[in-house]
């Protein structure tokens, strides 16, 4: 409990750093502002993608169409990088996942994992008992997706044979998560968005979803203990590296491939 107050004091003596699109928070992790707007959701070169997949996996992979026309309709801040070690354990006190990851020599600077969506919720409400200025959660699914396609609507919003400039995935990484922010962003300044580690979003999962989405500000199908992530990971194959997948898992358990990066709004 001690440790955990003296963060806390920590945390209160640190300033913000603040500018018109950015702010770094107090516990280090920088947020850029995404604009409000309208986006495709989904897959649209189904045809495209089925030349890089195995088409015995075409079926599971229905569960990113229709493509549908979505609107976020409120501007937010979402953290450049996914959290790392060194965040969480500033925050949280413990070092959670494999110890091989926290005996690297860039330890801090790794991406979290495995960490449930139900343990993400308490570093989060940590996080909002600290600030008096942001409150911080997870991004929704269209959130999410919005960022990482940064105005585009390709299967990446980068060409293939460039994806190891913007992303880490198995060929890439030597399968292990990579330091965070080190590879070229997307065009919305955000790291990462696609490989290094799977990231857990706010909504609950639904397969079926996307056929009866809402246009505006989707919030996921109906609430369940099955959380949506995104992104891909480290451990993927090339055509897993890419906007539109959608992956679930329970919200109390934890995998060594997932993590998570928040948004930011202004209480």
């Amino acid at each position: 409990m001690g440790k955990l107050i003296s963060v806390a004091i920590l945390f209160y003596g640190l300033a913000f750093s603040v500018a018109a699109d950015s702010f770094t928070s107090a516990f280090g992790q920088k947020f850029v502002k995404i604009k409000s707007g309208h986006f495709m959701m989904g897959t649209q070169n189904f045809d495209l993608l089925a030349k890089e997949v195995n088409p015995e996996r075409l079926d599971h992979l229905k569960k990113e169409l229709p493509a549908h026309k979505v609107t976020i309709s409120k501007d937010f801040y979402l953290g450049t990088t996914e959290i790392t070690q060194g965040m969480w354990f500033e925050i949280m006190g413990y070092q959670p996942g494999k110890e091989i990851r926290w005996q690297r020599e860039e330890w801090k600077d790794l991406p979290v994992s495995r960490i449930g969506w139900q343990s993400v919720k308490k570093f989060i409400n940590m996080l909002n008992d600290m600030d008096d200025d942001y409150r911080y959660r997870l991004p929704t699914e269209a959130e999410w997706e919005y960022a990482a396609r940064a105005g585009t609507n390709g299967l990446r919003p980068f060409k293939y044979e460039d994806m190891a400039e913007y992303a880490w995935f198995r060929e890439s990484s030597d399968n292990k998560p990579m330091p965070v922010g080190t590879l070229k962003p997307n065009a919305w300044g955000l790291y990462d968005m696609i490989g290094n580690l799977w990231e857990w979003v706010e909504d609950s999962f639904d397969a079926d979803y996307y056929k009866t989405s809402p246009a505006t500000d989707p919030k996921g199908g109906e609430l369940s203990i099955r959380k949506s992530m995104r992104g891909g990971s480290y451990h993927c194959t090339p055509e897993r590296a890419r906007v539109g997948i959608r992956g679930s898992y329970v919200e109390h358990k934890a995998l060594s491939v997932l993590g998570f990066r928040l948004v930011a709004e202004k209480k």
